[in-house]
């Protein structure tokens, strides 16, 4: 029997134009855009329809699962806050980022890690989630037992994207040893003396495992098929070494020689949605406005905050000059799909996934109203 859905009265954000109109839904694909803005259908009372949001990086999962130190919620139940939080926000795919090697900051263990990993795809296998999950593998290049956590993931189809990183001392986003201290030896409560120690064995083990693992878990990914990512670049140098293991997607470019560097090589630049909203990195790095604003931006990640996903798409559609609101939600849709391989969604077209966000804006704020993933109401 044929599902057939009509949305009516809608300003339908296309790729490329905002047209008013009725989008006509059936069998979970998109199967027609009419400029008839008063066909008879669920009226969508002139609010957008964009296309559901795709997210590559988002660490928000292991803080339902280790919500306080030593402290560990079932992990299905902590997928499913999870899952309903990211399709209210109007996220209907997202790739899981979970930790690959740890290190003494790290309160998780491999094995928390696989059961995130067993909870996510139980839950697709038994349809209890409103959103689309797959995986993404955030590899710490430097920890000793990254290898061994990689192959917790061998033969994994759910796992799209893998990101080589490496948080150790003077490297990429802590070049500056100052701004590592004040994350980490607060972080860990350290005296200064301890901090040093600390600071002397993660140089070391990056410098004896970051270059291996890097050589191995690139091999791997381009053997399975799995998008690779670098992370933090800072320099071309970065860039040419990223371009020489096969990354497609360059991640959180902590300067603009970077990212353009990245953008010239064909790499898709992906940076924090939080970074936009605030006008500024955490950490210092470089703005993700200037890099929207000049052209150097092609994929938004909500990172630690999942609403900032839709929320940075319209802030950047109402409040940079040169870039559209299509162009916007494309960085938040099309393009974070396209990076992964996912042609079936991210734009509303005929023949398209119907994954899709009504959203009103009320004093510069997106509503999300209603969420559909494959025509089914979500959220």
């Amino acid at each position: 029997m044929t599902a057939e859905t009509v949305l009516s009265n809608a300003r339908i954000v296309l790729a490329d134009e905002i047209v008013e109109g009725s989008l006509v839904l059936r069998d979970g694909l998109i199967a027609g855009i009419d400029g008839d803005a008063a066909r008879t259908g669920e009226d969508m009372g002139g609010d957008f329809i964009i296309p559901g949001l795709v997210e590559l990086h988002t660490d928000h999962l292991e803080g339902h699962y280790a919500p306080r130190p030593k402290v560990r919620w079932n992990p299905i139940a902590a997928v499913l806050a999870h899952d309903a939080q990211v399709a209210t926000a109007g996220i209907t795919t997202v790739l899981d980022a979970l930790r690959v090697g740890m290190d003494e900051d790290a309160d998780l263990t491999l094995d928390d890690i696989r059961k995130l990993a067993d909870a996510i795809e139980d839950s697709v296998a038994r349809d209890r989630l409103r959103a689309d999950h797959f995986l993404h593998l955030r590899c710490e290049v430097s920890a000793p037992d990254c290898l061994d956590a990689f192959a917790n993931f061998d033969g994994d189809e759910r796992v799209k994207l893998a990101s080589l990183m490496d948080h150790a001392p003077g490297q990429r986003q802590f070049v500056n040893l100052e701004t590592y201290a004040y994350y980490y030896q607060r972080k860990l409560k350290l005296s200064d003396r301890d901090f040093q120690k600390f600071c002397e064995k993660r140089m070391a083990e990056s410098a004896r495992n970051s270059g291996p693992n890097r050589v191995f878990i690139a091999a791997a990914c381009q053997e399975r098929g799995i998008v690779l990512a670098s992370h933090d670049d800072a320099t071309s140098a970065h860039v040419d070494e990223a371009i020489e293991q096969g990354v497609r997607v360059a991640e959180f470019p902590t300067t603009e020689e970077a990212a353009r560097a990245s953008k010239a090589a064909g790499l898709g630049v992906l940076m924090g949605a939080p970074n936009v909203m605030r006008g500024a990195s955490h950490s210092g790095n470089v703005s993700a406005r200037t890099l929207a604003s000049d052209g150097l931006l092609d994929i938004l990640s909500s990172d630690y905050i999942p609403f900032s996903l839709i929320q940075s798409a319209f802030f950047l559609g109402d409040m940079v000059e040169g870039i559209s609101l299509p162009q916007a939600v494309a960085m938040v849709s099309k393009n974070p799909a396209e990076a992964v391989g996912l042609d079936d969604r991210g734009v509303i077209e005929q023949g398209r996934r119907a994954d899709l966000v009504r959203v009103r804006v009320d004093d510069h704020v997106p509503v999300v109203r209603t969420v559909w993933r494959q025509g089914r109401r979500v959220a």
